[in-house]
């Protein structure tokens, strides 16, 4: 599901500044955009992200705003700069070939600047900042998913509408249709028994009676509204009875033995089918 969630943290030595970004996904696809000094926190916020969400591609944006020294100066520490000095002099001496310290690597040394530029924040500091912002965007995941569930239940509604006119006419329907070939066989065998006739009427009857597949399908659309009114993880039960209910409209349409029950048949599928691309985005 879609959503989308921001928050910071404030901690002695800085600002954490967090953003959650999920777009709809049929798995859990997590992305992680964090500078190099936050990058031992990967792991830990994989772990978070993966315990509360199950599905959705989701972009993790981390950013660490440190707070300037109290004298608000980016000089280097002269003592450590002296230490690096004396280091590189002595390695330049056993090996002259070696690539003298550049600039940055002078300043990426540990020491060289203030602590509070270069020291990467608490862990508990990130957990604590990660837990805040993905309850936000659980949240906002949580309005889309009951977004999601109307959708589902306005088409579990249509489809039960359109199912109960033809459980009405079915009777008449399939006394049409014994009558026409009844007909049909007469007129093909010149002497035909009696009982053999209506055996072999009731026989074809029997394959096209639709009673058990729309029995199913109200059945199943029962179900769907019952796991969408539960709410919680259902993503995966919507999906098997999409599949379940794609089925019965399937063998609806193959026993059509009228034109109006293959348009019901054409129907119901159309609505299934965007009941599923959907379900594919529910947890």
């Amino acid at each position: 599901m879609t959503g989308f969630a921001s928050g910071s943290q404030e901690t002695p030595d800085g600002t954490l500044l967090m953003e959650l970004r999920s777009v709809n996904h049929r798995y859990l696809e997590l992305q992680f955009r964090l500078p190099d000094v936050l990058r031992p926190c990967e792991p830990r916020l994989r772990e978070l992200l993966s315990q509360s969400l199950k599905r959705g591609k989701v972009d993790c944006r981390l950013e660490w705003l440190p707070h300037p020294a109290q004298d608000q100066s980016l000089s280097p520490d002269a003592h450590s700069l002296e230490q690096l000095r004396i280091v590189s002099a002595l390695i330049q001496k056993d090996f002259p070939d070696a690539r003298p310290l550049s600039v940055a690597d002078i300043l990426n040394w540990p020491g060289v600047l203030p602590h509070s530029l270069e020291r990467a924040p608490a862990d508990e500091w990130v957990e604590s900042l990660a837990s805040t912002t993905l309850h936000s965007l659980s949240s906002t995941r949580g309005r889309e998913g009951q977004k999601l569930g109307k959708f589902l239940l306005d088409h579990a509604q249509v489809m039960s509408a359109r199912i109960q006119p033809l459980r009405e006419r079915m009777p008449a329907l399939v006394r049409a249709y014994q009558e026409k070939l009844s007909q049909r066989l007469r007129e093909s065998l010149a002497s035909v028994d009696e009982d053999r006739l209506l055996q072999e009427v009731a026989q074809w009857s029997a394959k096209i009676d639709i009673a058990e597949e729309l029995s199913r399908l109200d059945m199943h659309l029962e179900e769907v509204i019952r796991v969408v009114h539960g709410g919680g993880q259902s993503g995966k039960r919507l999906d098997f009875l999409m599949q379940e209910l794609h089925r019965e409209a399937n063998t609806l349409g193959s026993k059509a033995l009228h034109s109006e029950l293959s348009l019901v048949s054409l129907d119901l599928k159309l609505h299934i089918e965007q009941m599923r691309e959907q379900v594919q985005n529910i947890e």
